[in-house]
């Protein structure tokens, strides 16, 4: 009898708290892959800015500053291109979450809509 009970207590838990835990899961992979592509726009940046320092102490004469200025412009239109391509990978993951959010909040206003 109680196990009966109990067995019909976890289940009505279980369905009452599924919505919660999509929602979580969905959060927390968010999470996850923006912090991934956070850590990656870091070190690509860093990089760059890393080799313009190691480009900039070679500089020792006019020539070498002439060479050196020049590469300025193609770092700095590498540098465009790559805070593009984050912004449209950011874009692109903010936009499937909202599509997620809505699929899920859909669902949940189906399942506790009575028919």
């Amino acid at each position: 009898m109680y196990t009966d009970m109990f067995k019909a207590f976890s289940e009505q838990t279980e369905k009452t708290l599924a919505p919660y835990v999509k929602f979580n899961k969905m959060v927390a992979k968010n999470a996850i892959t923006m912090a991934e592509l956070q850590l990656n726009a870091v070190r690509t940046y860093s990089e760059m800015g890393l080799a313009q320092m190691k480009a900039a102490s070679n500089v020792t004469d006019i020539t070498s500053l002439t060479a050196f200025s020049s590469q300025q412009l193609a770092a700095l239109s590498k540098l465009s291109q790559q805070m593009m391509e984050d912004s449209t990978k950011m874009q692109t993951i903010s936009k499937e979450f909202k599509e997620d959010l809505e699929k899920l909040t859909t669902e949940n206003i189906k399942a506790a809509t009575p028919a």
